[in-house]
């Protein structure tokens, strides 16, 4: 299975996420999975990278050619596909993706998720959503949402499209289950 992945590019952020995402790199490597990412080296997106590649996994980082300079690519990927725009960027990944995860991130990180969540919503796309809720980073967003929905500004089985995991077994495990029902469906 092609599984994108969102989450952060900073590297300022707590070791303990890294080693979570590494392993969830790793883990996916292992089932046979491949990488579909921003194509960064930094953060969470290089966690992954990093886990994929130590397992012998396939990666294809997709990202706008105006990061080239920057030094900021994942310099080991398999495949890497450039870009023009950002937004060109996201149709790519999610062109190229079977399934969707969302790591521990910022507001580059909750919009690639919210619009692969509304495409959801509105039946644009029925491929699986899970969000790795590391360390609880996730539980005041799912709160958010379960006030949106109390408010009735969503539907309450809007809450029902994406699945929440803390560990990369798990998740990975609900992902392809849930890959699976979209295949016989």
């Amino acid at each position: 299975m092609n599984i994108c992945l969102y989450g952060s590019a900073s590297d300022a952020i707590d070791p303990l996420y890294m080693r979570a995402t590494e392993a969830l790199g790793e883990e996916m490597a292992r089932r046979g999975h491949r990488l579909i990412f921003g194509g960064g080296k930094g953060g969470l997106m290089g966690a992954a990278a990093r886990g994929v590649v130590r397992s012998g996994g396939q990666l294809t980082g997709v990202a706008p050619r105006f990061f080239r300079p920057d030094g900021v690519l994942f310099e080991d990927c398999t495949e890497f596909i450039f870009t023009d725009t950002m937004r060109e960027r996201k149709q790519q990944m999610e062109d190229h993706a079977d399934s969707f995860i969302m790591t521990p991130g910022g507001i580059g990180t909750f919009e690639e998720f919210f619009e692969i969540y509304t495409l959801r919503q509105l039946h644009r796309t029925e491929k699986p959503l899970a969000v790795f809720d590391v360390n609880g980073y996730f539980s005041p967003l799912r709160e958010l949402l379960r006030h949106a929905v109390r408010e009735n500004f969503v539907r309450k089985e809007s809450l029902d499209i994406c699945f929440y995991e803390s560990t990369p077994a798990a998740l990975l495990c609900r992902l392809e289950e849930e890959a699976g029902k979209i295949k016989k469906a």
